[in-house]
C-alpha cells in the first residue's frame, strides 16, 4: 500500500473518532456545568473542558473568557479550531475522497452522508441551542462509520491502518475525559467526596456510555478509584486504556506480519505502554497522582503516533 493511502486511512479514522470524543468531552462539561448550577456551586467546568480537549491555547488566542456559549461554539463548529467537531468531519471527508478506492461503499456512504448533513442542516448554526441532540447525532454518525468499516473491509493492511487510527485516538480521548475531573476539582478540594463530586464521576461514566457497565462489574456505588480503574485498567471495558492498547498491540503485530516482519520504535513504545497498563494497579496510580499519570499517558500517545508515522506513513 502507498504510504499516502495508509496515511489517509489512518487519519480518516482518527478524525472520525476525534469528532465523537470531542462530543463526549463537551457532554461531560455540559453535564458538570448543569449539576454545579443545580447545586448552587458554579465552578470552572467549561475551562476544564477546554483543557481536557487540548484546545485552551487556541481558544484564548481568540476569546478572553471561557463562557459556555463561546466554549461550545469553539469545540463544536469553529473552523479555526482543527479539533472542533465540524472541522474533524470536514477533514475526515477530505481524507476519504483522497483514498476513495480503498473504502468500501458502506464506509463512503456513511462519511458522505455525515458530511452532507453537517454542512446543510441547522445543527451547527447555533450549537448551544440544541446541544444534547447535536452531540448524540455526532456519536451516532461515528458509530455508523465504525460499524461500516468493521463489517465490510477486507482484513488487510487498509483495515489495520484504519483500526490503528481509531484506537490510538480513542485511548487518547479516554484519558482526556478522565482528566476533566482533575481540572474541575483542582481549585476547590473541599468538593471531594460531596454530592457534586459524586455527580461529576457519574457524568464521566455516562459520557463514555459506561454507567450501567460500571455497576455490573463492581456492584457498588460510585467510588473515584473504581471509576478510574474501570476506565484505565479493566480489559472488559471497550473504551478503557488497557482495552484500547490490547487492540493497538494486536494491530501493530498484524501490520508487522503484513510487511515482512518489519518492526520499529512504535512497536517498542506501544509494548511499553501496554505492559504498564496490563500490570499496573490503581492504588499506585492514585499514589503517584492520577492527573500526572494521565498527562504522561497523553504525551506518550503523541510520541507513539509520531513513531507510527515515521515507520509507516512517510
Amino acid at each position: 500500500m502507498l504510504s499516502r493511502t495508509a496515511d489517509g486511512l489512518y487519519w480518516l479514522a482518527r478524525h472520525m473518532e476525534r469528532a465523537e470524543n470531542v462530543a463526549r468531552i463537551v457532554m461531560v462539561g455540559h453535564r458538570m456545568s448543569s449539576m454545579a448550577r443545580s447545586l448552587d456551586n458554579p465552578g470552572n467546568e467549561w475551562h476544564s473542558t477546554l483543557l481536557a480537549a487540548g484546545c485552551e491555547p487556541g481558544f484564548f488566542a481568540k476569546h478572553g473568557e471561557a463562557t459556555a456559549p463561546l466554549v461550545i461554539d469553539y469545540l463544536v463548529r469553529d473552523p479555526d479550531n482543527p479539533s472542533s467537531i465540524f472541522s474533524c468531519l470536514e477533514t475526515a471527508r477530505r481524507n476519504a475522497r483522497a483514498v476513495r478506492t480503498a473504502l468500501t461503499v458502506d464506509m463512503w456512504d456513511a462519511l458522505n452522508e455525515t458530511w452532507y448533513q453537517a454542512r446543510s442542516s441547522a445543527r451547527f448554526v447555533a450549537p448551544s441551542a440544541n446541544l444534547p441532540e447535536l452531540l448524540e447525532w455526532v456519536k451516532e454518525r461515528s458509530l455508523l462509520f465504525n460499524g461500516a468499516y468493521s463489517n465490510t473491509m477486507l482484513r488487510n493492511d487498509a483495515y489495520y491502518f484504519t483500526r490503528l487510527g481509531t484506537f490510538i485516538e480513542r485511548a487518547d480521548n479516554t484519558a482526556r475525559i478522565l482528566d476533566v475531573k482533575y481540572h474541575v476539582l483542582m481549585p476547590r478540594h473541599e468538593a471531594v467526596g460531596g454530592a457534586l463530586d459524586y455527580y461529576h464521576w457519574q457524568a464521566i461514566l455516562r459520557s463514555v456510555s459506561a454507567l450501567r457497565s460500571y455497576h455490573w462489574v463492581y456492584q457498588d456505588r460510585l467510588k473515584p478509584w473504581q471509576v478510574a480503574e474501570f476506565l484505565i485498567l479493566r480489559p472488559e471495558m471497550p473504551r478503557s486504556l488497557l482495552s484500547c492498547y490490547d487492540q493497538i498491540i494486536r494491530t501493530l503485530e498484524q501490520l508487522a506480519e503484513a510487511y515482512g516482519g518489519k518492526r520499529g520504535e512504535c512497536h517498542r513504545i506501544a509494548g511499553e505502554l501496554h505492559a504498564r497498563l496490563r500490570f499496573g494497579r490503581i492504588r499506585d496510580i492514585f499514589q503517584s497522582g492520577l492527573h500526572e499519570f494521565l498527562t504522561d499517558f497523553v504525551d506518550r500517545s503523541v510520541t507513539l503516533g509520531d513513531a507510527i508515522s515515521t515507520l509507516y506513513l512517510m
